[in-house]
């Protein structure tokens, strides 16, 4: 088990998802919760969603999340006889399983929300129907007929999948759309990417460049990057004006990086904690081109190499643009 955080906060509260994952049949179970959810509250959501429907597991693997080596979860799991095993960072032997389908759920939900709109928590349950109804090569089978025997009834053509690699090629004339890649650091960029988009375009393939590289017909907004990609950046596409994820909308850097960036420092306040302060400093960020402010951690900011800038010229007032500190 594990948890997804950084998604937006939706109407019932929730910004957050605990993803648990059966080792032998592969079934995932995606549990919409607060981040501030501790342990009495991730007790009652694991009964009523696991131990109701599977009885007490043997064990679980988990990282080292407070809240899984907090006093209160390993108490209620050695009365239940269940011993807990942790994950050590940098070895995906232990919770390489969890990640990966914490990966595909990212997806999904990204899926859905560029398709259909609305909250990503409206699209859980049917995200988790489709990942269990989906073939595993692992197992051989949809993890639902591991785990009841049977396939699932259902109109759709789950059993129908095909095991073979294809090569991806393109024709010069095609329109094809270009993988982005969100930004990472401090708090707000990590609660801005989750589900971001991941591709731009569609743009026009202009040659074949060797055996896995095309040029593509850039727009002068993204002139900067270089027009030479390798096939695994790129995605067929359909020419359809529906279909157009802007550049000028998402603003793309030239290592293929897209998402909010920091732009100055407006404000600073000292926020009072149990035994210690913390400075806060009021950032202007720049989302899709619309300003955008929130309070972060002056340590965090300064701490990171790619937003140490913001303090070399000092705050500037967004009111009068004159320097005040």
């Amino acid at each position: 088990m594990d948890f997804i955080h950084g998604l937006p906060r939706s109407q019932s509260g929730n910004d957050s998802l605990w993803v648990i994952v059966d080792r032998l049949s592969k079934v995932a179970h995606f549990i919409p919760l607060r981040k501030t959810n501790q342990g009495p509250k991730l007790v009652q959501f694991y009964i009523d969603e696991i131990v109701r429907l599977y009885g007490v597991p043997k064990t679980i693997v988990s990282d080292r999340d407070d809240r899984f080596t907090s006093r209160e979860w390993r108490y209620i799991q050695e009365r239940l006889g269940i011993r807990l095993h942790f994950s050590t960072a940098f070895h995906p032997q232990t919770g390489g399983q969890t990640e990966r389908t914490i990966r595909t759920l990212e997806d999904l939900l990204r899926l859905c929300i560029l398709d259909f709109g609305g909250k990503w928590e409206k699209y859980v349950t049917l995200v988790e129907f489709s990942y269990n109804n989906s073939f595993q090569t692992s197992i051989g089978m949809a993890p639902f007929e591991a785990l009841y025997g049977r396939r699932c009834r259902t109109p759709l053509c789950w059993a129908e999948h095909d095991q073979k690699h294809k090569s991806v090629e393109f024709n010069v004339g095609d329109y094809v759309y270009l993988k982005v890649r969100p930004v990472r650091g401090v708090s707000r960029i990590t609660r801005m990417k989750k589900l971001s988009p991941r591709f731009v375009g569609p743009f026009e393939v202009l040659e074949r460049v060797g055996e896995v590289a095309y040029r593509l017909a850039l727009p002068n907004e993204i002139s900067g990057v270089h027009d030479v990609f390798h096939v695994s950046y790129l995605r067929r596409a359909v020419k359809d004006s529906s279909q157009i994820i802007s550049t000028e909308e998402a603003p793309i850097e030239t290592d293929l990086s897209i998402g909010v960036r920091p732009v100055k420092i407006v404000d600073s306040r000292i926020q009072k904690l149990r035994n210690r302060e913390i400075r806060m400093v009021k950032v202007l960020w720049m989302n899709c081109g619309r300003p955008e402010y929130t309070w972060e951690r002056e340590d965090e900011l300064k701490g990171n190499a790619d937003y140490s800038f913001l303090f070399d010229s000092g705050m500037v007032s967004i009111f009068e643009d004159e320097i005040f500190c």
